[in-house]
């Protein structure tokens, strides 16, 4: 078998524009490129009151990145931040390497992470649409006119072929994903004819959303100390005495700064987030940052449209923490958070505690409304 292939060497770029959490943002960029594979060679600070707006560091900053470059033999310099196509342009001259921003680098995971086949599609589309924007204006060598023996044609520069051929594979793959989007709709109403509780695990990313799926279904979705581990959303039945069968699905988990390319070629996946019956937010109970996530997650609910469906905390990680597993009720007695450790399956009780009463609510709910006759349904609304 031959040896794995290294990964890239990369420099990493993090600026203080004045914000609280710059430590916290390093570390995650850090997580970030291992997940995708890179090295990290040198970690580069700052401080600015603004971005530069030809290269976005500033020429001092930019210097001292090159050097950086020269002394690793580092391939690929990694803002995290977005960068204008422009900007990436000219770093790239400046440093003469590649340089991406946050947003590629998310791209570029949720690639390596996509198994289904719709997975897939989500991220060639999400992919081309960020490269879109570089077309607009980054790559000036494309508005060559097209010329020479086998290439005089429609008089059309080279960008515009790329642009049309582009906007057509953008239509197919937007026909196909509303395609498997109508199948899955089917397949979701079916379920959500029953009595069955239907469960959607979300929460930041590396949150161990995965591992907690693992403990209460013992379904062996790939878990991994990494961000993005999980991209395809896979759902189980588990069963809970006295409540009966509970639908439980694992989604992609979130991020800060979230590419919005992604949320929309995966909002047809997300969507089912939205229909929930029940939302278990997984919180990393040790991350120094764990209410900023929280929040993050809250910002991207809302945008999905998910943000009034009920909602429990599951905070996770209760043996790394060195706190003891417990459950914490509302003002009405409901229990609102919920600290175990889905590694360890301390506490576990306690969350199918919380999903067999939502179920047996949602049986009750069901049993007491009076259904419409048939007559009714197909009665002449005008007859009378």
């Amino acid at each position: 078998m031959l040896p794995e292939a290294p990964g890239e060497r990369a420099v990493l770029v993090q600026l203080d524009f004045g914000g609280e959490d710059v430590s916290e943002r390093q570390e995650e960029m850090c997580l970030l490129t291992k997940s995708a594979g890179g090295i990290v060679c040198a970690e580069i600070g700052g401080k600015r009151q603004s971005p530069d707006a030809r290269l976005y560091a500033g020429k001092g900053k930019v210097e001292e990145i090159a050097v950086a470059v020269r002394e690793t033999s580092a391939e690929l310099v990694i803002f995290n931040h977005e960068l204008s196509p422009v900007q990436e342009r000219n770093l790239e001259r400046a440093l003469a390497c590649r340089v991406i921003d946050r947003t590629s680098l998310i791209l570029d995971i949720f690639a390596l992470r996509a198994q289904s086949a719709e997975g897939k599609l989500q991220v060639e589309l999400a992919q081309l649409e960020h490269l879109a924007t570089r077309l607009v204006r980054g790559w000036t060598h494309l508005e060559r006119q097209r010329g020479g023996i086998g290439l005089r044609g429609p008089g059309e520069t080279q960008l515009e072929t790329d642009r049309r051929l582009l906007g057509n594979r953008v239509r197919l793959l937007k026909e196909r994903i509303a395609r498997l989007g109508r199948q899955r709709i089917v397949q979701r109403k079916a379920r959500l004819k029953g009595d069955v509780l239907n469960v959607s695990l979300v929460g930041y990313t590396n949150a161990g959303k995965s591992t907690l799926f693992n403990a209460l279904t013992h379904a062996g979705v790939f878990t991994a100390d990494q961000l993005f581990a999980t991209l395809d959303t896979t759902s189980r039945k588990i069963w809970i005495p006295d409540a009966g069968a509970i639908i439980l699905s694992d989604t992609v988990g979130f991020i800060r700064d979230l590419p919005h390319a992604l949320v929309a070629a995966f909002h047809a996946t997300l969507e089912a987030t939205a229909e929930a019956d029940l939302l278990l937010h997984v919180v990393d109970g040790t991350s120094p940052a764990r209410h900023a996530q929280v929040a993050e997650v809250e910002k991207v609910l809302a945008e999905i449209g998910a943000e009034a469906v009920p909602c429990v905390l599951v905070w996770n990680k209760a043996d790394e923490s060195g706190v003891s597993p417990a459950a914490e009720t509302d003002g009405y007695g409901r229990i609102r958070r919920v600290k175990l450790s889905a590694r360890t399956g301390k506490g576990l009780f306690l969350l199918r505690d919380v999903l067999g009463e939502c179920a047996r609510e949602k049986r009750a709910l069901r049993e007491r409304r009076p259904e419409t006759p048939p007559e009714t349904e197909s009665a002449d609304p005008g007859a009378g």
